[in-house]
């Protein structure tokens, strides 16, 4: 039997809409169930922190547990893979951080491309480093602490959480645009690579401002300049470091990630209730406790600072060399 024109054309046109109002609906309705947050690094670390504030937001907002689940390992690849191995259906998200761009070009045999494989869904906040001596260093200025560098050439040691870590390849990058020359020490985390700094071990560090506040306010660690392009609010009187080596930017970071191929109507609902939190006076207040600064935005604006981090790390990880511990 053949169909009246009109009547063939509804029923094609209903049937081409089924998946799109089942997305639709799917989407509505989400979360159905309790979500995971993969978190590449140990409990107690910023990255889980951040993780689990926006995980109670996000909870109390959407109705549903969101659950922070810890899979530290390999500078964060561990986690990362979780999640690009992942069903796409937004119940597995990724806390992204800065690590994740270092790692595109650190690690030459990852099992994933993170740019391809790791949706953007929002960023959450940008947290400085301080490059800081200690105060047996005779400078009180970048430009100083340059001369004092090339008129001390094999003597001046920075340190780090690690190689590869977001704290050396800050330093790596003011090697490369100042073309001085310094050792770099890696340590096992921040924790013991500032116990040796306060004791003289070594002479200089990029570290987050949260980790090292309390040594600077307690005179035990002298900052000379912050590595964000503006000044941070909680050392005002601190200059950048792009003052004096123009160009110069380095950020710890945090936002979240989902599998690629993950709902768009998904992550929007995310990145919405994300920026959300980041309009909240109490959120941003305990972000910035944690030396942030928020970053809302959409995803599309997410994914282009993942890029243009991947790229700045790239040339970085390439001119010194590094390799994976």
């Amino acid at each position: 039997m053949k169909l009246p024109r009109r009547r063939f054309l509804h029923l094609a046109a209903g049937a081409a809409a089924l998946p799109a109002v089942s997305r639709f609906a799917w989407a509505q309705a989400y979360p159905a169930r309790p979500v995971r947050i993969i978190v590449g690094y140990p409990a107690g670390r910023p990255q889980d922190i951040v993780a689990r504030l926006m995980g109670q937001w996000l909870s109390e907002r959407l109705g549903r547990q969101f659950v922070i689940d810890n899979r530290s390992g390999a500078g964060g690849n561990i986690g990362a893979e979780t999640v690009v191995n992942a069903p796409p259906d937004g119940y597995t998200l990724l806390l992204v951080g800065s690590p994740n761009a270092i790692n595109a070009s650190l690690y030459d045999k990852l099992t994933f491309v993170f740019l391809r494989d790791i949706v953007p869904v929002a960023a959450i906040a940008r947290v400085p480093l301080v490059l800081e001596v200690h105060p047996s260093v005779p400078v009180r200025t970048v430009p100083e602490f340059i001369a004092y560098v090339r008129a001390n050439p094999g003597n001046v040691n920075f340190a780090s959480a690690g190689i590869g870590t977001p704290q050396h390849v800050a330093g790596e990058l003011f090697k490369m645009m100042t073309g001085i020359s310094m050792l770099h020490v890696p340590y096992r985390g921040a924790a013991p690579a500032l116990t040796d700094m306060v004791g003289g071990q070594v002479q200089v560090m990029f570290d987050t401002t949260p980790a090292s506040i309390s040594f600077i306010r307690a005179g035990k660690l002298r900052p000379l300049a912050v590595t964000t392009a503006a000044r941070w609010n909680g050392l005002p009187d601190i200059p950048t470091v792009g003052d004096f080596v123009p160009g110069y930017e380095a950020n710890s970071w945090y936002g979240i990630g989902a599998p690629r191929n993950t709902p768009a109507e998904i992550v929007e609902e995310l990145n919405k209730e994300i920026n959300a939190a980041l309009a909240d006076p109490t959120m941003k207040a305990r972000l910035a406790d944690l030396g942030g600064t928020m970053l809302p935005g959409s995803p599309a604006e997410f994914g282009k600072l993942l890029a243009e981090e991947t790229e700045k790390w790239d040339k970085v990880v390439k001119f010194a060399g590094l390799k994976p511990e």
